[in-house]
């Protein structure tokens, strides 16, 4: 993360030197159909969660789809007002409730044993602004439906067979 926030912070610094427009697209915990056809990390983690696999137990995902964040770098390319940071994230989950929804749209995957291990309540403090990104002409797809096509394109790809 400090190799990422240190390289922004040193094209904003270029940017203001050259007085060049500059506009930063700062995705959350990217989820949806796989283009390639390897696994990437995001997939990876999504993959380890079909299998039960507690790797992260107490994570917070800033969660937004792959095809939002691919329109959000076209309109930010096509809008001449689009100038700054955006914030791209559909919504902050915790691991928890991505559990049980995996649960809920996958019963044969046995995570229900998963799910009241983890059966505490909720408490999701905070959210991100969607103002900002929403100026794009950004729609937020529902996490749960870019959860969904995640899981539909590992079992196409051939790395999940339920």
């Amino acid at each position: 993360m400090a190799s990422k926030t240190l390289a922004e912070e040193a094209a904003w610094r270029f940017a203001e030197e050259n007085r060049m427009d500059w506009v930063v697209l700062n995705p959350g915990f990217v989820v949806g159909p796989l283009l390639q056809p390897s696994l990437n990390c995001t997939s990876e983690v999504v993959l380890a969660h079909t299998r039960g696999e507690n790797i992260f137990p107490s994570s917070i995902y800033w969660l937004v789809d792959v095809q939002d964040v691919a329109y959000a770098h076209i309109q930010a390319f096509e809008i001449p007002s689009a100038t700054g940071r955006y914030c791209l994230v559909e919504r902050v989950v915790e691991f928890p409730e991505i559990l049980k929804t995996l649960n809920e749209l996958y019963p044969t995957l046995g995570l229900e044993r998963k799910c009241e291990e983890h059966d505490d309540p909720l408490k999701r403090i905070y959210q991100v602004s969607q103002e900002k990104a929403k100026s794009l002409g950004l729609s937020f797809t529902p996490w749960e439906r870019s959860l969904q096509e995640t899981v539909e394109s590992l079992k196409e790809k051939g790395f999940l067979s339920i």
